[in-house]
């Protein structure tokens, strides 16, 4: 099976990445960065559109097809709307919500002809939003819009899956204000724990769909 992962250099990208490749499967990774792993990979800001599609292309004609779709990729701009500068909450839907919008657009072809799957990473947030998240909390909302939009448009045709995760313990956190990280009390969830609810979703018999799942750590605060 070829699983082709976006933000797979790191955190939940990366351990989806691990997983897929200890399941016997071929991970083929889209990242701003090169992973340090040794996968496959093509290099693409998913903030451009045609880097994104391009990196879809290239790397579905050398595995020879797709045979599933994670959009794990994501970044944040924390703060006031006010005080965000304007191309940093941009960017955040750019990468968040369009570009995952690009990579299965530009994959929808392979997949209809594997009969594929596609699992999108939206978040707790996206369903209930907090202050000075603004840019995360929209991005992720339209994550949710979008891929249960999706599932009834491809119904039959592309198996499709909304991965809602609570916190987990990545560098996502890292390089913000201290009132932006989670402290001790969080209970972050593992990334690998998280990546396997991926599998499991990927694993399903035709016909048989995982609609969504949300996985969050047993202390989460966002979540219910």
């Amino acid at each position: 099976m070829n699983v082709l992962i976006t933000g797979g250099a790191s955190g939940l990208g990366l351990a989806t990445a691990e997983a897929v490749q200890k399941e016997g499967w071929r991970p083929l990774v889209v990242d701003v960065r090169e992973p340090g792993q040794g996968f496959e990979h093509a290099i693409a800001d998913l903030a451009d559109r045609a880097q994104a599609e391009r990196a879809v292309r290239d790397l579905a004609e050398r595995a020879g097809g797709l045979d599933a779709v994670v959009t794990a990729a994501g970044i944040d701009a924390c703060g006031r709307l006010e005080d965000v500068p304007a191309a940093d909450w941009d960017r955040v839907v750019l990468v968040n919500l369009l570009g995952t919008a690009s990579v299965v657009r530009a994959a929808l072809p392979y997949l209809r002809t594997s009969r594929g799957k596609v699992v999108t990473c939206a978040s707790t947030l996206g369903l209930r939003p907090l202050s000075d998240a603004t840019a995360y909390s929209a991005s992720k909302s339209g994550v949710v819009g979008f891929t249960r939009a999706l599932a009834i448009e491809l119904r039959g045709q592309v198996g499709v899956t909304l991965l809602i995760p609570g916190g987990m313990r990545t560098a996502f956190f890292e390089g913000r204000a201290e009132q932006y990280r989670p402290g001790p009390e969080a209970g972050l969830n593992d990334p690998a724990d998280v990546a396997r609810t991926v599998l499991f979703a990927l694993g399903q018999p035709a016909g048989c769909e995982v609609r969504e799942l949300v996985v969050c750590p047993s202390t989460e605060t966002s979540w219910p």
